[in-house]
């Protein structure tokens, strides 16, 4: 017998007993899951970073860590973490953020706000240009930055990508390092951006960088609010050097009513909407690794902890 706690905030057990419970069992996995169990006992833990457990030495037995959340950035300092950390990579929540960004850039790029918001009695013509005649960016290429560059290209737009380290896919132009960072940025009329958040991407998009992209472009952030130096993008709105910006994760969460995001009329807030975990699908994904941990194959999604992700 297995013994899995659930460490996670209290409202989140509810969520996820039954459909865990299902996946263990369609797993073929004997586990006593509870949210209360002696340290001295526990084999793995199912976490988010916003639970009370911090301390990891207190649990002589334990395995591996599956986290709740695609973000480690809050776990990966915890020096008495000495196990695998696994982060989530879920079907659904990669689903949910392809449909998020695709639907803003199409909003974007058709230039919908002026005629949602401007019904006023003016006649605004003028269609958008084709979008295989404009180029989408997607700073981070990882499993959430790939499916949402297969379906911008589905779509006929010309996908840029830059990344950490070489990457290779079918019909997007990749990129990779200091110099691939300014190729992409240059070269896009709309800007994704999924980069996780570590020491070398913390405000990656200051105001050199900000300047790289092409006059009126526009930037969709759902990546982490710190990749991006707020006042710089505010003064390139304000310049009209970038068009519009649509911004899901900020700084501080959840984002201040006298920030000046909310004041602008080039930003868009949405409040940490773009994707999330979704409790059917990631109970297989974790019951997944905890099947592949006992019997002795590679677990999935390791972070590795020198780059921070």
């Amino acid at each position: 017998m297995i013994n899995i706690l659930f460490a996670a905030v209290h409202e989140s057990w509810k969520d996820y007993e039954r459909p865990l419970r299902s996946a263990f069992a369609a797993a073929g996995i004997d586990a006593n899951l509870s949210t209360d169990y002696p340290a001295s006992e526990v084999d793995y833990i199912i976490y988010a970073p916003n639970s009370e457990v911090q301390d990891f030495s207190v649990f002589p037995k334990l395995k591996a860590v599956m986290n709740l959340w695609a973000g480690v950035e809050n776990v990966i300092g915890n020096e008495t973490l000495k196990v695998p950390l696994c982060r989530m990579v879920d079907p659904g929540l990669s689903e949910g953020m392809v449909e998020w960004v695709t639907g803003h850039v199409l909003r974007h790029h058709l230039g919908m706000d002026r005629h949602i918001l401007g019904q006023d009695g003016v006649w605004r013509a003028g269609a958008a240009a084709l979008a295989r005649h404009k180029a989408v960016g997607i700073l981070g290429l990882g499993t959430l930055g790939q499916a949402c560059a297969r379906a911008l290209r589905a779509l006929h737009f010309n996908v840029h990508g830059w990344s950490r380290t070489e990457k290779h896919i079918a019909d997007v132009t990749c990129h990779f390092g200091s110099d691939g960072l300014r190729a992409c940025l240059s070269g896009s009329d709309h800007l994704v951006v999924l980069l996780p958040l570590t020491d070398q991407t913390r405000d990656i998009l200051n105001a050199e960088r900000l300047a790289w992209l092409p006059k009126g472009a526009s930037i969709i952030n759902a990546g982490r609010g710190s990749l991006i130096d707020d006042e710089a993008l505010l003064a390139a709105l304000d310049s009209a050097h970038l068009s519009q910006a649509t911004l899901d994760v900020f700084r501080t969460e959840p984002l201040p009513p006298e920030h000046p995001f909310w004041a602008n009329p080039r930003v868009t807030v949405t409040p940490h909407i773009a994707a999330e975990t979704r409790p059917d699908t990631a109970s297989e994904v974790i019951a997944e690794n905890i099947r592949r941990g006992e019997n002795g194959e590679p677990l999935l999604h390791v972070v590795d902890r020198s780059a921070g992700y």
